[in-house]
């Protein structure tokens, strides 16, 4: 029997990485390496039901405390009828609040609905519709989940998705103020670690959080975030691998590809514990500690081939849009690598604040905001009135720089001079991207302009 870095290397020759497409030939020499990748990870069925096992987990947070927090009060929380948001409903109806409500722009029969809460419709996209109902049911917590939550569809829905991820939560913000809402809990996304990024569901988010913070800054409401990761109960990858076993190509970036994953009950709870240790003035940033081992994509896959008896080709096709394939090499510190959760930049984990209890790691956002707009640009918000995708696309990348900058600004310069130390030997093998990154990392860190770029750098 072939070894498996032989199998891997023979389905790379057989269809190389960016077809749209394949031929039955290529189809059908594929078929046949995936018969023999089956035979050589026939272990992979117990990835799939790790990954599966990741469902029942969840953040010991306490009930006492949860109690004395939420009862009496009327809580709103967006995005109810989703999956993070179905099971926060749940989680906080049994601690004794006056009403709950949810907010969405539709409904959905996928996640199971509470009898003790109440279901109204507005688009967080919408300010009009999402001030009506501020105005009705008069919260004193919000908590903002309603989101675009799919990276690869956000690179094709481009102002729909900035429409209801940055303005959306400005919206949300501008209505916690205007109708006296004493704190705010939002949920983000992992992929805002990075402190620049092209991806439009990334700097969508990134820019949320950036609004986040000025809002706690400048305003007198709690504000709190928290961050997630992949989660099992609504995973895009899962349903896409049983759906390509069922008949078609099952397309993966690559494989090596590794990431971490949560479940929604964790999530719900990591929402809770936010709102429990915000901080006046400050965005305080939580994450999961211990999200256990990454999950391997290659054996999910494989492992999904085997329960289903599918025979299904494996293709290697590269990354897709919205999905990073080559990390910024300064993003993490070796030095707390297994110690701080991974949803935080080395930036963020040298102030990370570690919970026993909860087992989550908090952090302070940090942003000079002298040096960001006051206010989401124009040309944003305008690109997106107008649906024009590259109108949307490129003022979002404009503000992703600035936050870029501004986070730099305010950072240390020792964390920044450890980030070049980590960067600078794959200087010559940087994007684009990363080599302005690096330049600006070291121009704050008062080390001059990097080292120039061999020829061949990844652009």
């Amino acid at each position: 029997m072939a070894s498996l870095p032989d199998i891997i290397t023979a389905i790379h020759a057989a269809a190389p990485e960016g077809r749209a497409g394949l031929s039955e030939r290529e189809r059908a020499e594929l078929q046949n390496l995936s018969e023999a990748l089956k035979a050589a990870l026939p272990s992979a069925v117990d990835e799939v039901r790790r990954f599966e096992g990741i469902r029942h987990r969840s953040v010991g947070v306490d009930d006492g405390e949860l109690r004395g927090w939420l009862a009496g009060k009327t809580v709103l929380v967006t995005g109810g009828t989703g999956c993070i948001g179905s099971v926060l409903l749940r989680q906080i109806a049994g601690h004794g609040p006056a009403r709950v409500v949810s907010v969405s722009r539709g409904h959905t029969d996928r996640w199971p609905r509470h009898d003790a809460a109440e279901y109204l419709t507005a688009d967080v996209g919408a300010p009009a519709g999402l001030a009506a109902i501020f105005s009705s049911v008069r919260p004193d917590l919000v908590f903002h989940i309603a989101a675009q939550r799919d990276p690869g569809l956000a690179e094709r829905t481009v102002q729909q998705t900035v429409s209801t991820n940055v303005l959306g939560t400005r919206n949300v913000i501008e209505a916690c103020a205007e109708f006296g809402v004493a704190q705010l809990v939002a949920a983000s996304t992992g992929k805002a670690l990075r402190p620049y990024s092209r991806e439009v569901y990334t700097a969508g988010k990134r820019a949320a959080e950036w609004l986040l913070a000025r809002a706690a800054a400048r305003t007198d409401m709690l504000v709190s975030a928290s961050r997630f990761t992949h989660v099992v109960d609504n995973s895009i990858v899962r349903d896409k691998l049983l759906r390509w076993a069922e008949g078609g190509i099952v397309r993966l970036h690559d494989p090596h590809t590794l990431f971490y994953a949560q479940s929604a009950l964790e999530s719900a709870q990591l929402m809770l514990c936010a709102g429990l240790r915000a901080q006046a003035g400050v965005l305080r940033v939580s994450a999961i500690n211990d999200l256990g081992w990454p999950i391997g994509l290659l054996e999910l896959a494989v492992g999904t081939l085997l329960e289903e008896d599918s025979v299904s080709p494996v293709y290697f096709s590269g990354h897709d849009p919205g999905y990073e394939s080559v990390p910024f090499p300064g993003l993490y510190d070796p030095a707390t690598a297994g110690e701080v959760s991974p949803l935080l930049s080395a930036f963020e984990a040298a102030g990370a604040v570690y919970d026993r209890d909860l087992g989550i790691d908090s952090f302070t956002m940090t942003l000079a905001l002298d040096k960001l707009p006051e206010q989401l640009p124009a040309g944003l918000c305008r690109a997106c009135r107008d649906g024009e995708a590259g109108g949307v696309r490129a003022a979002l990348d404009d503000l992703s720089w600035q936050l870029f900058d501004a986070t730099l600004a305010a950072l240390p310069r020792e964390a920044l001079r450890r980030a070049a130390a980590r960067t600078q030997p794959c200087a010559g093998e940087l994007s684009c991207d990363h080599t302005r990154m690096l330049a600006g990392i070291r121009a704050y860190a008062g080390l001059g302009q990097p080292e120039m770029a061999r020829p061949g750098a990844v652009h």
